[in-house]
């Protein structure tokens, strides 16, 4: 919609034959992301130059679009504030500083406060701005810190704090140690259900936490006692706007299921918490049962699962997408064809990056061997493509510990993807954070000869700074995010254990919950 509310102003003072709107309009459709900031404000200072207008400022208060005319041209400074407003919010931050940096006219209008906050939801989303609204705010002026200043500690954070949340306390009854269960964040609260945990038994039960906005405070679960999907581990369950689709899993047995279920969380007025399970309808089609596969959701009513474990433990490598119905009564599933496509794999993690967009990373392939490839999946109307996305580990200092399986991958504040823990080739686990700046790949074209680029993506990987609380080494646990995107909640996986006859593997399950905090400077 701004592209094309750009291009029809463009159009317009096109019209009255304005060469530097011409000029102008040309550098704004470009690849801006692809020129240095430099060269940017250059370009800037050149049209504007041509055009400049001492009149500017008495006309920011009006949004008259006449356009006035100097010597046979068109100004820029006098366009209106709106047009300009518009213009600039069709730019990445580091063009909109640079417009900044051509003329002290335009100034005022680039670093408002106005223009920051509708950025910040432009590349955030408006639920992480309106939960960052209520929550951060700055101690001494209570007030909200400037838009401009918090997106730009955003783009620069470097490092995590982690916190403890629950202390045993022999008067709460706890979640039991699990790993590879579900951990979503819905309607202010953390839902939990099912894992495995010793002796490769499942578990079947739900529990839930309201978090509202006291994130760091000590939590109080409560155990859902509705029916719940029968028992199982390596499920999927991931959120679709305000319910829980979840599919597939292993049970104690070694069964796959192919189930699909739909929860549905209530907070009612004393913060207790209620949650409904329901098998969803999905007719006759579905995918081959599986569990250790990957999921996430894709637009409003829509989830994408890959891969995962078989039936006689075959490694799966198919996509399939489900669609639900408008009144969630239903699911269509149908299976994506993309050539080409990731191959088999297990223990992997598939994240949404936008409303079209979900990034594959690792897992466990075919050979046993732990992978640390990167695929996109694009998928619009009657069209899906899988794509990959190249690097070299040398290029990424200490790359050579990315490869990874039954690790978490969350989508955070600032489009970027926050990667921590999971296990190597030789099972030793991890307790490193890794960022992905993905914000770049999300608004490239899907075509190969402009995504491969392997430079271009090791330095989008860095690896984060922890601090507070020192959480152990774990995989297969699980980690979701609040509404801000800053806050990540992790709970359990297997951690490292005391060699004990019953553990020859020294591994033990965790039931830890802890909170990671994003760091800004501010």
């Amino acid at each position: 919609m701004c592209i094309y509310i750009i291009k029809s102003i463009i159009v317009k003072l096109e019209e009255k034959q304005s060469r530097p709107i011409i000029e102008l309009s040309t550098l704004l459709l470009s690849p801006l992301s692809t020129l240095p900031p430099l060269i940017i404000a250059i370009k800037f200072q050149a049209i504007i130059t041509k055009t400049a207008n001492p009149c500017f400022f008495s006309s920011m208060a009006e949004t008259s679009t006449t356009t006035s005319f100097i010597n046979g041209y068109s100004s820029i400074a006098s366009l209106a504030t709106d047009h300009l407003f518009t213009i600039l919010l069709l730019l990445p931050m580091d063009s909109i500083l640079s417009f900044v940096m051509t003329c002290k006219k335009f100034r005022y209008l680039a670093t408002s406060d106005i223009l920051w906050e509708s950025v910040c939801r432009r590349d955030w989303g408006n639920t992480a701005v309106d939960a960052l609204k209520s929550s951060f705010h700055d101690d001494e002026q209570r007030r909200l810190i400037p838009w401009i200043r918090l997106y730009k500690q955003v783009s620069r954070v470097d490092s995590v704090c982690c916190y403890k949340l629950a202390e045993p306390d022999p008067d709460l009854v706890l979640p039991v140690p699990r790993a590879s269960h579900s951990l979503n964040f819905v309607s202010g609260c953390l839902v939990l259900f099912g894992g495995g945990y010793e002796g490769g038994r499942d578990l079947d039960d739900t529990w839930a936490v309201y978090i509202g906005n006291n994130s760091q405070n000590m939590l109080k679960w409560q155990k859902i006692q509705t029916g719940t999907p029968s028992g199982r581990f390596g499920h999927t369950c991931v959120v679709i706007e305000n319910c829980l689709v979840l599919f597939g899993g292993i049970n104690e047995r070694g069964d796959r299921h192919s189930d699909t279920w739909l929860g549905q969380v209530s907070l009612h007025e004393n913060l207790g918490i209620s949650l409904s399970w329901q098998l969803l309808d999905v007719g006759s089609t579905s995918p081959p049962p599986r569990g250790a596969h990957a999921a996430c959701c894709i637009s409003s009513r829509k989830m994408v699962i890959h891969g995962g474990i078989g039936l006689n433990g075959v490694r799966l490598d198919d996509t399939w997408i489900i669609e639900l119905s408008e009144n969630r009564c239903y699911g269509t599933w149908h299976k994506i064809v993309s050539h080409p496509s990731p191959p088999a794999r297990s223990g992997h993690s598939l994240t949404c990056i936008s409303e079209t967009q979900t990034i594959l990373f690792g897992g466990r392939g075919l050979g046993y061997e732990v992978l640390n490839d990167i695929w996109v999946l694009h998928v619009t109307e009657g069209y899906s493509k899988w794509v990959q996305i190249f690097y070299e580990l040398q290029n990424i200092p200490a790359g050579v510990s990315l490869p990874r399986v039954g690790h978490s991958a969350t989508s955070i504040i600032g489009g970027r993807l926050l990667i921590h823990g999971g296990e190597d080739s030789l099972r030793h686990r991890k307790d490193d954070f890794w960022v992905l700046d993905i914000s770049h790949i999300s608004l490239e074209k899907m075509h190969p000869t402009r995504l491969n680029s392997k430079r271009m993506l090791a330095n989008k990987w860095r690896r984060l700074t922890p601090e507070g609380y020192k959480p152990g080494c774990r995989s297969f646990h699980r980690a979701c995010v609040d509404d801000s995107g800053r806050y990540l909640y992790v709970f359990g996986g297997m951690v490292d254990g005391l060699l004990q006859p019953a553990e020859p593997a020294g591994l033990r399950f965790d039931g830890e919950l802890f909170l990671v905090k994003l760091v800004l400077q501010l």
